[in-house]
């Protein structure tokens, strides 16, 4: 009897070098007998490993320097285990210094990340899955099963389908992938939002821009599980619960700078959403319209801000890009933020000076594509990350807290306004009454983080249909071809409800008596929100936009996917890997009862040897017969 085992697989990606994650090592299923992790010593054949979470990082780690053992390894079945959290002294399978390459100083030794293993930047040619916890305990009872069973004619065998279309065609690194069509791009599509719309038709003289960002994708070892709860969602949310907040203000029109909010994704594969921004301003694309990069006059990026509650009180630490009057005026708005707030449970405090620059953010591809760039990013940690499982399938909901995320999002939201309306009279009677909706709050990390209720919450579904129940925060890959407008099956179930719910939030009433979306709704800046629910929608005026995220080094021509030329105006661009994923036809992990292949040699040959002497017998006693026939 056949039974599917319910997991998430480890997958095979591409860069200019060559391959990362995990594939089948040929073409067809591998099959093997389950064993313990703890008899790995004693395997004799050929075995499919399961092991604990705990172990998973020495286990792959002994299998990159030991090709003895590895030959011995056919596939590994990772545990899953909700004491992981408590019992673990942590688990980051990135770097120490996450996407060091584009870093805007030289110290590329620092470790942000003090428990990163590097693990997930090897390429396993055996498939690796996380199991589910049912799936767990099925191949607990397996695998001890078969250690009973040792001297049996039978054994329960674990049957990986993980075939990479890349490892069919022979193509071990981007180029050759996108050339052969056996890959595509990391990306998606980053949504930006303003506050208020910005009026692109008017003749005045642009306002100045405070630009407000963060980073919406995560990653894991393992593709489908990559929650980012504390690294990158905390901040996300945080910066929606701030729009939230802003948007029930009246007359920001008369503000003296334009509030602009940028959502991110593929940050974590070379800061695709950041880096693909830049460049759009750069070529005047419709979907920056209405923006420049000189009214940039200054960045507060929200970073990780979930773990920053501790003993009743939310400590947060400002990293600055360097020492210019725009980065002072949002330091100390920061701190008039803070002080409005009249609460002891919240610290904000400058970033250690001894620190070699700003951590790992969005803010660097900013920097390195200009130097002068003044920029602030608030986070929960100050030399280090305090987060242990930094870009882990551990990263989940139990490992942040909500307050902070409301503390955060408090200090955001006023800090912003206070920016906004530099040069004025600030009021603080309006300062005062800017208050987060910790509801709203809490009402999104149910949806953002966790399968009950998931993507199927109320708040989600008053705007869009969603294709899935559990939330999955991996950038996935762009079909392409890139467009500000897409098509809906073309985003993420995040991007589109971050699209429709900032539209709502940030927009103004139209002039025209009917708010019914029509084929006139984009006209005068007006967007067309909530049309997957009901099928017509609802038209606002809105400066909410998707803005492609994918590589700067490639592009959509005739169909398919292009290596452009490094360039070296583009810095970025000299280092970037050009992240690609796989094809693959179906993925699947089965667990099945063979007979032991010696049993089965067994029988034939016992087989064989009753057949011969059968028809010995036979025979003789057919002379026998003819004999006794004879003499009669």
């Amino acid at each position: 009897m056949y039974l599917t085992v319910n997991g998430f697989p480890c997958v095979r990606l591409l860069n200019l070098s060559g391959e990362i994650g995990c594939a089948n090592p040929g073409q067809e299923k591998v099959v093997a007998p389950v064993v313990r992790y703890k008899n790995i010593e004693h395997i004799a054949q050929s075995s499919s490993v399961l092991v604990p979470l705990d172990d998973m990082l020495n286990l792959l780690t002994r299998l990159s320097n030991d090709t003895g053992l590895a030959r011995k390894v056919a596939g590994v079945l990772v545990e899953s285990s909700t004491k992981l959290q408590h019992a673990t002294n942590g688990f980051s399978p990135v770097e120490k210094f996450p996407q060091a390459e584009f870093s805007p100083y030289q110290n590329l030794s620092y470790e942000w990340n003090p428990l990163g293993s590097g693990i997930m930047w090897n390429s396993y040619n055996f498939p690796v899955f996380l199991l589910d916890e049912d799936s767990t305990v099925v191949l607990q009872e397996i695998a001890d099963k078969n250690e009973k069973n040792k001297q049996a004619y039978k054994a329960d065998v674990a049957e990986f389908n993980l075939v990479m279309q890349t490892t069919k065609t022979g193509t071990h690194d981007s180029e050759a992938c996108l050339k052969q069509q056996s890959c595509l791009p990391l990306g998606g599509y980053s949504v930006m939002s303003s506050l208020p719309p910005i009026n692109v038709s008017s003749s005045q003289r642009p306002k100045s821009i405070v630009l407000a960002m963060t980073s919406m994708d995560s990653v894991s070892f393992f593709r489908d599980k990559s929650p980012g709860a504390d690294s990158p969602l905390s901040g996300m949310i945080s910066l929606v619960a701030a729009v939230d907040a802003l948007s029930h203000l009246g007359d920001l029109d008369k503000l003296n700078k334009q509030l602009v909010f940028m959502f991110f994704t593929g940050e974590a594969w070379g800061y695709l959403g950041s880096r693909r921004f830049l460049a759009e301003l750069d070529m005047g694309t419709d979907a920056v319209h209405g923006l420049n990069s000189s009214l940039i006059e200054m960045v507060l990026e929200i970073g990780s801000v979930g773990k920053g509650f501790n003993q009743g009180v939310s400590s947060f630490f400002a990293h600055a890009s360097r020492d210019s009057p725009a980065t002072n005026k949002t330091l100390d708005a920061l701190r008039h933020a803070h002080s409005s707030l009249k609460s002891k449970s919240i610290n904000i405090s400058m970033a250690s000076s001894s620190n070699p620059g700003i951590p790992p953010s969005s803010l660097m591809a900013f920097m390195r594509k200009n130097p002068s760039t003044s920029g602030v990013v608030l986070e929960d940690f100050n030399s280090a990350f305090v987060n242990k499982f930094y870009h882990s399938q551990s990263d989940d909901l139990s490992n942040i807290n909500s307050s902070s995320l409301v503390a955060a999002a408090s200090l955001v939201a006023r800090t912003l306004y206070i920016l906004a309306s530099d040069g004025k009279t600030l009021n603080t009677t309006k300062l005062n009454s800017i208050n987060v909706n910790s509801s709203l709050v809490d009402e999104l990390l149910g949806c953002l983080l966790t399968c009950e209720p998931g993507l199927s919450c109320a708040l989600v579904k008053e705007y869009i249909a969603p294709t899935n129940t559990c939330p999955n925060h991996y950038v996935g890959v762009i079909l392409g071809p890139p467009s500000s407008t897409p098509y809906l099956e073309d985003l993420s179930d995040t991007s589109r409800f971050l699209w429709n719910f900032l539209a709502e939030k940030t927009s103004k009433p139209r002039q025209e008596n009917s708010s019914v979306c029509s084929e006139d709704c984009t006209n005068g800046a007006g967007v067309c929100i909530g049309v997957e629910t009901d099928g017509k929608g609802t038209c606002v005026l809105s400066t909410t936009r998707y803005i492609p995220a994918y590589s700067t080094r490639l592009k959509f021509d005739t169909g398919m996917w292009n290596l452009l030329p490094a360039n070296a105006s583009d810095v970025m661009g000299m280092v970037d890997p050009v992240w690609t994923e796989s094809f693959w036809s179906v993925i699947g992990l089965r667990v099945y009862t063979v007979q032991n292949a010696a049993y089965d040699r067994f029988v034939l040959l016992g087989g064989i040897a009753i057949t011969v002497l059968a028809y010995l017998a036979m025979i003789m006693t057919k002379a026998i017969v003819t004999k006794a026939l004879k003499r009669d």
